[in-house]
């Protein structure tokens, strides 16, 4: 079985037609608008790992500077946005009991108290206990699809994204045969736990990486968020899914790109 194909060196690209570069309408300016320059994939096919063919992605889309503030911001985001925040006690008033005073006010040489359901008694309710609340947080849409695609940019730069061709899967639900493909390709536990990403469920594969816990786990492209990206050794990602992710989280960019450019 092949194991993962370095990128071709730069004089074996010579021999492959140029990068096309995009240029960027210039919004109210005379100057020529600057081109984008765009970066080198290669499509594996899964299990084998053969290379199939190379794809060029936009620049602003695969190759940008790393911005640890920014990925921690969508990380807090993503974490508050998880939290249930269903937490609840009961205070004074929601504890059943009258409301009478349990003792007179003065003269018994004793604190003073009030009803049996203060706090201060055994049964009452809770001072200062949580209430349901909501622990979300906002974070600008353009922001957060920037902290996308520098988490691509980070994986790619690090030559931790492998895109792969559509229709991932395996023949049966077997945690060691997809132990197998991920140890043959050094995706294992050993070299960094990896995540593949798929357009839509697949219940052999899934199955079988839930099995497989140890060497990573598999989600669908609509599961996977920032943290998913950053917290593994390596992504595994179907083109068409790295394709959806790209589009939907170009908000903050002044124009349309076309996704990728196959060869």
């Amino acid at each position: 079985m092949a194991t993962e194909t370095a990128l071709p060196s730069s004089q074996v690209l010579e021999s492959y037609p140029s990068a096309p570069s995009k240029s960027i309408p210039s919004l109210g300016s005379r100057r020529p608008a600057p081109t984008v320059p765009d970066v080198l994939t290669t499509i594996y096919s899964f299990p084998t790992m053969e290379p199939l063919r190379f794809a060029y992605y936009p620049a602003n889309h695969l190759h940008l500077p790393l911005r640890r503030d920014i990925l921690h911001r969508a990380v807090i985001f993503e974490g508050d946005a998880t939290r249930q925040g269903t937490a609840s006690t009961k205070w004074r008033d929601d504890v059943r009991g009258s409301g009478r005073k349990i003792r007179p006010q003065k003269g018994t040489g004793r604190a003073r108290l009030g009803d049996k359901k203060n706090p201060m008694l055994r049964g009452g309710g809770v001072a200062f206990g949580p209430h349901p609340r909501d622990f979300s947080t906002k974070l600008p849409r353009k922001m957060y699809d920037l902290a996308w695609r520098i988490a691509l940019s980070y994986r790619y730069r690090r030559g931790e994204l492998i895109v792969v061709e559509d229709g991932v899967n395996i023949e049966m639900n077997e945690p060691r045969r997809i132990q197998q493909i991920l140890e043959a390709n050094h995706w294992g536990n050993a070299d960094g736990r990896s995540l593949l990403v798929t357009t839509n469920l697949r219940r052999n594969l899934f199955a079988a990486m839930a099995g497989a816990g140890a060497h990573g786990r598999a989600k669908t492209e609509a599961d996977v968020d920032v943290k998913d990206l950053l917290e593994l050794g390596r992504i595994v990602i179907e083109r068409s899914a790295l394709d959806g992710i790209l589009r939907d989280h170009s908000s903050d960019l002044n124009r349309t790109i076309p996704t990728a450019v196959y060869n």
